[in-house]
C-alpha cells in the first residue's frame, strides 16, 4: 500500500512502488488517496486527486488503485486505512511503503504504536539519507530501499503548475493532460 494525497502524483511515487515491488516481489501496490488529509489544510478536491492516480497507474499490471480513504469519509487516518485493508485482505501481507519524511513524523500520527501489528513498513530513502540515521519509534520497524537520486515531490509540482512551467518527465503524460484539461493548480485571478 502506497497512501498519499497525490497532490498531483508523480513518478517519484510510480518508481517508489515499482523498486518496492520488485524487491518485495509483491502481487500488487495499491495506491490509496486520502481523503481529507488531517495534516494538510488545503488540498485539490479528492475526486482530481483520485482521477490522476487512475490515470497514472492505468497502464502498470500490478499496480491499482483503491478508495477506502475517500469512501470512508472525514478525516483520513492511516490506523484506520491499514485497519480496513487488513479486513479486506485478511490472510495477505501487507506492506505500507512511505518516505523518511513520512517515518521520521509518525509518532504524530493517530495509534502509531498499533501501525506495525497491521503491516510491515517499508520506508523509501534517497540518497544522502539512511534510516538508522532516523530515530525509530520503539516498538516499530522498517526495511528500507534505496530509489536513488529523486527529489521530487507534489508541492514542486503544483508550484511549476502554478508557475506555468512544464510537468513533462515529472508527471506521467495523462495526469499532465488532466491537470491542463481541468485547470489545477492555476493561480487564483
Amino acid at each position: 500500500m502506497l497512501g498519499g494525497s497525490f497532490d498531483p502524483i508523480h513518478n517519484g511515487h510510480l518508481l517508489a512502488a515499482e523498486r518496492v515491488a520488485q524487491e518485495f516481489k509483491l502481487d500488487r501496490v495499491l495506491f490509496v488517496p486520502a481523503g481529507e488529509q488531517w495534516q494538510k489544510a488545503q488540498q485539490t478536491p479528492a475526486a482530481h486527486r483520485l482521477a490522476m492516480t487512475q490515470l497514472a497507474v492505468a497502464n502498470h499490471s500490478n499496480f491499482e488503485v483503491s478508495t477506502v480513504d475517500i469512501d470512508r469519509g472525514g478525516a483520513t487516518y492511516t490506523i484506520d486505512t491499514l485497519t480496513q485493508l487488513r479486513q479486506q485482505f485478511p490472510t495477505a501481507d501487507l506492506f505500507f511503503i512511505l518516505g523518511t519524511d513520512a517515518w521520521s513524523g509518525i509518532k504524530t500520527w493517530r495509534s502509531w504504536q498499533d501501525l506495525g501489528a497491521l503491516a510491515t513498513f517499508v520506508v523509501v530513502t534517497r540518497p544522502g539519507f539512511n534510516l538508522g540515521e532516523i530515530e525509530a519509534p520503539e516498538g516499530l520497524l522498517a526495511e528500507q530501499v534505496n530509489i536513488g537520486a529523486v527529489d521530487l515531490s507534489s508541492t514542486q509540482c503544483r508550484a511549476r503548475a502554478m508557475a506555468g512551467e512544464s510537468l513533462a518527465g515529472l508527471v506521467p503524460e495523462p495526469v499532465i493532460t488532466y491537470i491542463r484539461d481541468q485547470n489545477l493548480y492555476q493561480e487564483a485571478e
